[in-house]
C-alpha cells in the first residue's frame, strides 16, 4: 500500500499546485470540522490531525485561526460533504469529495468536468467499492513490531504496516482513525507524524495513454478549478 500512497500523493501534488487554492480548502475543511465536533484540538483529534497536516503543507497559521474563529462564533456559511463517483478517461475510476454550499450547484459543476472529457458520472457506490476506504500514518520508527504491539493493545483494527527507510507506515480502516491516532501517540512521546489523513485508496492502478492521457490531464484540471472541490482519489498510475 505503500506506492498506493505515494501515487496518491503525486496526485495531489498535480491536482492542487495553487496555494491559494490549498489554503482555501484547508480553511473550509478545518471551518467544518471545528464547527461540527468542537474547536478545542485536544478533544476533536479529527482536527488535530488537520492543523497538523495544513501545517506540513504551509498553510499560514492565520488562515487556521481565522477558520478557528469563524467557527466559534458559530454563524457562517452552512456546507456539507458531498461525494461523486465515475468512469475517467480510458476506463479510470474516480471519487471526488466536496464541501459545498449549494449542493445542486456543485453537482452541475462536477458533471460538467464528467461530460467534457467524455467521462460518466455514476451513482454513489459505483466505484467506491474498489478503492478502500483508510486512514493512513506515516512517522519515523525503527521498532515495527512495538508499534503494532501498541495499536493491538489499543484493540485498533491494523489493515497493513510497512517498515522502510526508517518510517512506519500504518493503514487502518477509516472507522478507526481517532482510536489509532490516540493510540500512537499515547505510546510514543513526541511522535510527530509526516502523513496522518483518511483517504480512498485504489486496489488497483490502470494506466491511461495517449488521447485518453490528455482527456485525464484536462479532466483533473477541471475539478482542480472547482472551488467545492476538496480531493480527487483516482487508480490512474502516475509517472
Amino acid at each position: 500500500m505503500g506506492r498506493a500512497y505515494q501515487n496518491r500523493k503525486e496526485s495531489m501534488a498535480k491536482t492542487s499546485d495553487m496555494k491559494a487554492k490549498v489554503y482555501s480548502r484547508y480553511g473550509r475543511e478545518i471551518y467544518v470540522c471545528a464547527k461540527n465536533g468542537g474547536t478545542d484540538p485536544a478533544a476533536n483529534l479529527s482536527l488535530r490531525g488537520l492543523i497538523d497536516r495544513a501545517k506540513r503543507d504551509q498553510v499560514p497559521s492565520h488562515v487556521i485561526d481565522k477558520a478557528l474563529t469563524k467557527a466559534e462564533g458559530g454563524g457562517g456559511e452552512d456546507f456539507a460533504p458531498a461525494r461523486y463517483e465515475g468512469y475517467g478517461p480510458g476506463g479510470s475510476m474516480a471519487i471526488i469529495e466536496c464541501l459545498t454550499d449549494n449542493p445542486n450547484r456543485t453537482f452541475g459543476d462536477v458533471r460538467q468536468a464528467f461530460t467534457k472529457t467524455k467521462c460518466k458520472i455514476g451513482t454513489q457506490g459505483t466505484v467506491a467499492h474498489m478503492f478502500d476506504h483508510v486512514a493512513i500514518f506515516v512517522f519515523p520508527h525503527d521498532d515495527e513490531d512495538a508499534v503494532l504491539e501498541a495499536l493491538m493493545e489499543a484493540d485498533v483494527d491494523v489493515t497493513d504496516i510497512e517498515d522502510e527507510d526508517g518510517k512506519i507506515t500504518v493503514f487502518t480502516p477509516h472507522t478507526e482513525y481517532a482510536k489509532a491516532r490516540q493510540a500512537l501517540t499515547g505510546a510514543f512521546e513526541g511522535l510527530e507524524f509526516e502523513v496522518d489523513e483518511i483517504q480512498f485508496v485504489p486496489q488497483a492502478y490502470t494506466t491511461v495513454e495517449g488521447d485518453d492521457w490528455e482527456l485525464f490531464d484536462k479532466f483533473l484540471a477541471m475539478l482542480d478549478d472547482l472551488d467545492d472541490v476538496q480531493n480527487v482519489y483516482h487508480n490512474v498510475e502516475l509517472d
